[in-house]
């Protein structure tokens, strides 16, 4: 379902948006939903990456706690 809005818009950035709709030859309704949506998905993916990134330092400091737990055993083992 589509929703009307409004809204205010740098003129520059109209300027160049009508340019790109004439050579591109869509409307420019097509043209701002796309635009909206390639932002919106390089949004997501940001954010998923700043996610990932943040479990990969829990991880890497997991693993060197347990590391550092079985080198502890190893050590006790090396001592009988």
């Amino acid at each position: 379902m589509a929703k009307s809005i409004s809204l205010k818009i740098d003129e520059k950035i109209l300027k160049d948006a009508e340019s790109e709709v004439s050579r591109l030859g869509v409307s420019r309704n097509r043209y701002i939903n796309d635009a909206v949506a390639a932002y919106n998905k390089t949004q997501k993916r940001a954010s998923l990456d700043a996610q990932v990134r943040k479990e990969i330092k829990l991880i890497q400091e997991s693993s060197m706690e347990v590391l550092a737990e079985f080198e502890a055993l190893d050590d006790d083992y090396e001592a009988i």
